[in-house]
């Protein structure tokens, strides 16, 4: 059959009658997630979903075994989703398997069970095999790609899924930044709304919060450093080093950002960006700095020079797990922010996660 977008084929569902067969074909985990979480909703309710929702892998399933799982009735719902991963798998078969297996998913899917969707998930599938030619024929086949305003009404749609609000123009901003990669949009989105806690996601914070490959800066921690919001520290902290940063530079950074708050707080009430592009910065970096240095204690500021210093000399001396180093000063830099008190430790399950030896300090 021929190819549907993950909206056409999410449009298709309110309308027409169950669909036998349906490949989800492509990488972007959103959308896949999107497309089966629309299949599902659209035909089985949601109290039989443990019943009539079945998972089975190629990998570690026949096709016999599959046909036969799609031909039983499913209890308290008239229709079942049947959802076959690892499809790569059944394209390793030997030729004989393999023709037995295209000859038998043709013929089923010639007179498909009338209780069974079929859902088959597949990065990617051979054009010369017989297995993506009898799906080709029989199935619907959805491509899990979304571009230009397509990705850009997604990007808007996740705004809604978390209850977050988003100025206009925003969204479509954000996906142009990862084309072809919802997920990763997804996971950005989920970070914009934690930080914007209940107002409108702003250009601005896309600027202050989101890693790309061209953008990584430590000074976009300041601000989440200052609202003492451990959890997206975290996050922030996942992005860069997934974007290629590594543990020593980032502590260097940090440290040289602290020493620049620093400076920011002892300039004299209403400094502007500019007075403070005297310390060595940017104008847009000193008016970050400016906005932090003010509500981070000066004592939190000195103690966090101290937790970056005792972190540049873990990684020096060879640790095996620095990125645990890296969580722990974390933790260390927003308790710094949470209590003003110098013994305020930090929480003792990442304490003894992360470096044992920090308990003895």
């Amino acid at each position: 059959m021929e190819g549907e977008s993950p909206d056409r084929l999410i449009a298709r569902l309110k309308t027409a009658k169950p669909i036998p067969a349906i490949v989800l074909l492509g990488s972007d985990v959103y959308l896949r997630d999107l497309c089966c979480n629309a299949i599902v909703e659209t035909y089985v309710a949601e109290a039989a979903r443990e019943w009539a929702v079945v998972r089975a892998s190629a990998r570690e399933n026949t096709w016999a075994e599959i046909a036969e799982q799609s031909q039983t009735l499913p209890m308290l719902s008239p229709v079942q989703v049947l959802i076959i991963s690892d499809l790569r798998a059944w394209e390793r078969l030997g030729e004989e398997s393999a023709k037995e297996l295209a000859e038998g998913l043709a013929a089923y899917l010639q007179d498909p069970a009338p209780c069974t969707v079929l859902v088959f998930e597949a990065d990617a599938l051979d054009e010369r095999r017989r297995l993506k030619k009898a799906l080709s024929e029989h199935a619907l086949m959805v491509k899990l790609e979304a571009g230009g305003s397509g990705s850009a009404s997604l990007a808007a749609r996740m705004v809604s899924e978390l209850g977050a609000r988003i100025e206009p123009g925003v969204a479509a901003e954000l996906a142009d930044m990862f084309p072809g990669n919802l997920g990763r949009v997804r996971s950005e989105m989920e970070k914009l709304a934690l930080f914007a806690d209940g107002r409108p996601i702003t250009r601005a914070d896309i600027e202050l919060l989101v890693v790309t490959e061209r953008k990584s800066t430590v000074w976009q921690l300041a601000d989440i450093l200052a609202e003492g919001k451990r959890d997206l520290a975290m996050r922030f902290l996942d992005s860069a080093l997934r974007a290629g940063e590594q543990p020593a530079p980032i502590v260097g950074a940090l440290a040289w950002m602290y020493r620049k708050l620093i400076e920011a707080r002892e300039l004299p009430a209403g400094a502007s960006k500019y007075d403070a592009t005297r310390l060595g910065m940017k104008p847009e970096t000193a008016e970050i700095a400016l906005r932090a240095s003010r509500r981070i204690p000066a004592e939190a500021l000195r103690r966090g020079l101290v937790a970056l210093a005792e972190a540049d000399s873990r990684l020096k001396s060879g640790i095996a797990q620095p990125r645990a180093v890296l969580e722990f000063l974390i933790a260390e830099l927003t308790s710094t922010r949470l209590s003003s008190s110098p013994s305020a430790p930090a929480p003792s399950s990442i304490r003894s996660a992360s470096t044992p030896s920090a308990a003895r300090r």
